[in-house]
């Protein structure tokens, strides 16, 4: 070995002897950049969409079980006046045979019947005239009482009164029979005048079974709880479903303004007010974050008895979104981030990064040599990030778990 190779290989040795000693100390642990900008403090609720107003529509009514033939697809837009479903009114066309059968047979009843009481009036009638008749006969007999006997004058007399009876009694039944014969075609008349109501309604319902929208608005079809999944979910109506009459089959809402409707902790309470703004998240549109302003906050609160005890007090919330698109549709799931305070210009760092050892906040500092425990007072702090100040800078790098614990631990103190 020669003596400059000595000294080349000296070098060598310390240059690798120093880079083993400068990360012998150094943990792996996941860092963070310590940036600066604004600490946004937010809450996240979670809450259905609801529209401004909503149409209902519902099956044609008085028309008995119906079978649906069309209905407008989920999400259609659809006009004032447009066709939305159209129904089979199973029932209803059986009433109309029943009725009709039943129609024909009455009338034919109330024929029967005129053709019955004429006969009746006249049998009635022949019995007045004939009484009438004995009644002049017996009058006449009287008028030769100074021909006759005093015994064959007092029985002329007793026939013309018994002639005279009879008579009255002709005519009291006649006049019974006449005016139970009235009686009888109103009650008949009646009864037709019912059938032939039913019959028009029904007929009514039958030529009504395609039911238009009321107003614009998008489809949104309600489901069917006669009908259900294997899981026992209810299905959307469809083609081929039986309903009843007036059921409500779907809804047009007015997507014009859009909201999410929610309930808030009483903690959240004090750090909402009306007019802050939020961005929403539908979790059927996960490509696309809705712009939105808190519009209205309950003044009392609502006890949920479901949670546990002592039960939560809550209030009820409506977001407003700015920027809704057709693809919201009522019903859906969402989850919205309030803006509820902002501090300008603050060192930011994940919330994970900060630690309570020993009373104190600190972070863990990355060096060359390792991890150093820095000092820092929170500023704000939230569920993602705290915003802090202290002696770090801009563009120092933190731990996001302690370096000082072995791997799996976080200790206690965090």
């Amino acid at each position: 070995m020669s003596a400059l190779s000595f000294p080349r290989l000296a070098v060598v040795a310390l240059i690798a002897i120093g880079a083993g000693c400068s990360g012998e100390n150094v943990p792996d642990v996941a860092t963070a950049e310590i940036r600066r900008g604004e600490y946004t403090d937010v809450v996240e609720i979670r809450g259905d969409v609801r529209p401004v107003r909503t149409t209902y529509v519902s099956a044609p009514r008085d028309a008995g079980e119906l079978l649906i033939l069309k209905i407008a697809r989920n999400g259609t837009a659809v006009k004032k006046g447009d066709v939305v479903a159209e129904f089979d009114a199973i029932n209803a066309k059986r009433t109309i045979q029943e009725k009709q059968s039943e129609l024909r047979a009455a009338r034919a009843e109330v024929e029967q019947a005129r053709a019955q009481a004429s006969i009746t009036l006249e049998e009635k009638a022949a019995t007045v005239r004939k009484a009438s008749f004995d009644v002049e006969r017996a009058k006449l007999k009287l008028g030769d009482i100074e021909l006759v006997s005093v015994m064959e004058a007092e029985k002329n007399k007793l026939g013309l009164a018994d002639a005279e009876q009879r008579l009255r009694e002709a005519e009291s039944a006649y006049d019974a029979a006449k005016s139970g014969i009235e009686s009888d075609a109103i009650a008949r008349q009646r009864r037709i005048d019912k059938i032939q109501a039913d019959l028009d309604r029904a007929m009514r319902s039958v030529n009504a079974m395609a039911v238009t929208a009321p107003t614009d608005g998008t489809v949104n079809v309600l489901p069917n709880h006669r009908s259900s999944t294997p899981m026992g979910v209810p299905q959307e109506y469809r083609p081929g479903d039986r309903t009843f009459a007036g059921a409500t089959i779907l809804e047009l809402p007015d997507l014009s303004e859009v909201f999410l409707v929610a309930r808030i902790d009483e903690a959240d309470r004090g750090a909402l007010r009306i007019g802050q703004s939020a961005a929403i998240r539908a979790d059927a549109v996960a490509d696309r974050e809705y712009n939105a302003t808190v519009r209205d906050i309950s003044v009392l609160a609502r006890v949920d008895f479901m949670g546990g005890w002592p039960p939560a007090k809550q209030f009820d919330l409506t977001i407003a979104i700015d920027d809704a698109d057709g693809r919201l549709r009522p019903g859906m799931s969402a989850k919205a981030r309030i803006d509820v305070g902002r501090v300008p210009d603050v060192l930011l760092v994940p919330a994970e990064a900060v630690f309570n050892i020993d009373g104190r906040n600190v972070v863990y500092r990355r060096e060359r040599r390792g991890f150093v425990q820095v000092p820092v007072e929170i500023v704000r702090r939230g569920r993602d990030q705290a915003a802090i100040s202290g002696a770090v800078k801009e563009g120092d790098r933190v731990a996001l778990t302690r370096p000082d614990l072995p791997a799996g631990e976080t200790g206690d103190g965090k």
